[in-house]
Parts: structure tokens; sequence; C-alpha cells
């Protein structure tokens, strides 16, 4: 009884340190979704949750089973960092990653001081940061894939009803339909590396760094 308290106390601060309010600034990332609106591709609370289906399925999919293999010891953080690279071809996208990584990297170091953190370097990737922070909470591999799902979803839901003027509640029931779809890819995630990409995010990154005033930084 007494380690699953400490596993819910482990998992409670893992989802705090996602917070978007922190460090890691997931608010002022938009996770394509700026560009998406831009492009007339999201338009309504249906087509927000089509591309919400989309990125935690691809993108999503890919990050967690980075994260989820260096919590679990499968895979050391430089070569995550190699793999992270592979698996994310456009530049746009690898520096929204690498910015929040760095932000949450600030963060753990101030948590944790006692690890070394020095082995990430300045600018590692988000699912790389989120796999040693799981590790340090003592979580399974499974519940960092969570996490890491989890700030996938919620930061581009959020950027969506922030730029179309949504209603708040209409995409909080978008994102509650989404939650099994959640679990069943951070179960995925858990299981190997997943190695796929999404043309169209790519696209939308790449596009945003040409954007002259962007409202968000990806």
């Amino acid at each position: 009884m007494q380690r699953s308290a400490e596993r819910a106390t482990s998992l409670a601060m893992l989802f705090t340190l996602a917070d978007s309010r922190l460090p890691i600034g997931g608010h002022v990332h938009s996770g394509g979704v700026e560009e998406a609106v831009a492009s007339g591709l999201v338009h309504d609370v249906a087509t927000v949750e089509l591309y919400l289906r989309r990125r935690i399925r691809t993108s999503g999919l890919v990050a967690a089973s980075l994260a989820a293999a260096v919590c679990s010891g499968a895979i050391e953080p430089t070569r995550a960092e190699a793999e992270a690279d592979a698996r994310t071809p456009a530049p746009g996208a690898r520096a929204a990653s690498r910015a929040q990584g760095r932000g949450l990297l600030r963060l753990a170091k101030q948590v944790w001081p006692q690890h070394d953190w020095d082995v990430l370097g300045p600018r590692p990737y988000l699912s790389t940061v989120f796999g040693m922070v799981g590790a340090a909470c003592e979580v399974t591999p499974v519940q960092t894939a969570g996490v890491v799902i989890y700030t996938t979803l919620t930061g581009a839901a959020t950027a969506a009803q922030r730029l179309l003027a949504l209603d708040p509640a209409a995409i909080a029931a978008c994102t509650v339909r989404l939650a099994e779809l959640c679990d069943r890819t951070a179960a995925e995630a858990a299981t190997g590396l997943a190695a796929l990409s999404d043309p169209l995010q790519d696209v939308l990154a790449q596009r945003h760094m040409q954007r002259e005033i962007p409202l968000f930084a990806s």
C-alpha cells in the first residue's frame, strides 16, 4: 500500500513538471495547430479532434516511445538523441522539441540536483528529458509515455481553442473523448521504439518557421 502511494505521488510530480505554465513552455507551442488553422485544415471542434487524433498517433507515439525507452533504461540518452534526430526530419519540429526539452531540463536540475543531467547537453529533445525525469520520479515507462502523450494532446488542444475562440467546454470534452486513445498509445509506446513520421506535420512545422509574426513558437 505504501509503495502504491509513493508511485502515485511520483506520477503526480511528473504531471506537475509537465505543466505548461512551468519552464517547459508548452503554452507557447501549438504543435502545428497555428499553421493548420492558417491553412484552413483546422477550423472547428470536429477538425480539431481529427488533428489531435493524428498527432497522438504519429509524433505523440514516437516521442512517447523514446521517453519510455529512456525511462526503462533500454537505451542511453545519447542514443535517444540520435534516434529522435532520425525520426524528426523537419528542422522546425526539432527546434520546438529541443526548446521545450531545454525548459524541462532546467527545471529537472532544480528538483534533482544530484542527478547527472550534463549527459544530455544544453539542448536535448523533450522526449529524452522526459525519459530521464520519469526515471528520477521512479514511475513506469508506460506512465512516462502517458504523460508525454498528455502534453502532446493538451498543448495542441489549448492552442486550437485560443486561436479559433472555441468553447472551452467543447474542447475539454474533445480531449476526454481521446483519453482511451491516449492510454492505448502510451501502452504501445512502452513496447518499443516507434519509427514513423507525418509529412503533414513536417510541412506545417516548416511553414511556421517562415511566418513573419507567429502567435506561437511552433
